[in-house]
């Protein structure tokens, strides 16, 4: 049987839109053995303790991931844990570094007073971007056999700025990542396209080609930003800003794009239903994927 990321790439999904939504993200180090469900199903964490600080970091704007360093499987009882807090706006990038002695301790945090774009004084800075390959087997076949090969790649190539993560979404077009602050999500990498994203943000720039969106926007307002992109020829990370989608009909939305230089763009986007049907995600049953279709309504002006 064909995986969900074989069928995906057979049948060229489109990618753009469909990176995971999160202004913040929540980066908490735990070994493993890492479930389906990370925060409440993993062990050595208590699901009631996970469970409360996903929904408090999820209420202020943070998606909270699980990481680790590629390859690292056995958890070390006592050892302090990292923890990474990264906002994702343009221009207002920032990212955190501290370190707990468990999961609970984070529930002493206000997520809330933590959120937004002026940089906490919380831990220390973190000015290296990251990239975070997904690579939870358990969640779906697809990113270990994909995602883990990549990590492992990358640790020998970038070392000290690649960690796994548990779920970025969009397990077909594994391997995915998502590289940080900027929070620019990528589909089918290879160890060259990540490294090459990597060097794009150490520059603040990112990469059109393979790029799923930005967390910090919704689905119709990513596919609308990387449109503009590959229209303008515009690679500078923090220079476009995305209005809320305004939804004229189901699936239908216009969304205006702004330049920092003064050019604004007008992108409709719509909904589409892939064909033919196929599994999201391996071991789900089958369906018509949504990809965001962009169209370019009103050029630059």
């Amino acid at each position: 049987m064909e995986t969900c990321s074989v069928l995906s790439s057979t049948y060229a999904e489109p990618m753009a839109g469909t990176a995971p939504t999160a202004r913040g993200w929540l980066l908490i180090e735990h070994p493993g053995p890492w479930a389906a469900k990370a925060l409440t199903g993993s062990r050595g964490i208590d699901p009631e303790i996970g469970g409360t600080v996903e929904r408090r970091a999820a209420a202020a704007g943070f998606r909270a991931t699980l990481i680790r360093t590629p390859g690292r499987t056995a958890d070390l009882p006592g050892a302090s844990r990292t923890v990474f807090l990264a906002w994702t706006e343009p221009g207002n990038t920032w990212m955190r570094r501290l370190s707990v002695d468990s999961v609970e301790d984070l529930l002493a945090l206000d997520f809330a007073a933590l959120a937004g774009a002026a940089e906490p004084e919380i831990g220390v800075p973190s000015d290296e971007p990251l990239v975070l390959v997904c690579t939870n087997g358990k969640r779906d076949r697809c990113c270990a056999t994909a995602g883990r090969p990549l990590a492992d790649a990358l640790a020998g190539r970038v070392p000290g700025s690649v960690w796994e993560a548990t779920h970025l979404g969009g397990h077909r077009f594994a391997p995915t990542a998502v590289v940080l602050p900027d929070g620019y999500v990528y589909g089918r990498l290879d160890a060259d396209g990540a490294v090459a994203a990597l060097d794009a943000a150490r520059t603040g720039m990112m990469l059109v080609a393979g790029c799923r969106g930005r967390s910090t926007w919704s689905r119709p307002a990513q596919a609308a930003e990387l449109a503009v992109r590959e229209e303008a020829v515009e690679h500078t990370a923090d220079v476009l800003a995305v209005a809320e989608p305004e939804e004229h009909a189901d699936g239908v939305w216009t969304v205006r794009v702004d330049h920092v230089d003064g050019r604004t763009w007008t992108v409709e986007v719509t909904a589409h239903a892939e064909e033919p049907e196929r599994p999201e995600s391996c071991g789900k049953g089958l369906l018509n994927p949504l990809s965001m279709r962009p169209r370019l309504v009103m050029p630059a002006h």
